[in-house]
């Protein structure tokens, strides 16, 4: 199993960000956020938290759970 994270940040601005992580260890995942090492979204409504995140055993489960969370949907746990 090589576990991975699922998680959502809340960005300065009151708006969500949802990702998925490979490292187990979400600081190494946040903290280039905070950084806008990344780019995208959530470098230009820095400063990010940790809302919430969810361990899965496997990459795949937690991009389909973040893919539900996404359309909107009640995501079921895989």
């Amino acid at each position: 199993m090589d576990g991975c994270r699922f998680y959502i940040l809340r960005c300065a601005d009151g708006s969500s960000y949802v990702g998925t992580s490979r490292p187990d260890d979400l600081g190494t995942r946040i903290s280039p956020h905070n950084q806008g090492l990344f780019g995208g979204y959530p470098a230009k409504r820095r400063p990010v938290t940790l809302v919430c995140s969810a361990r899965f055993d496997h990459i795949t489960d937690a991009t389909a759970y973040e893919r539900q969370v996404k359309a909107g949907r009640e995501p079921k746990r895989l």
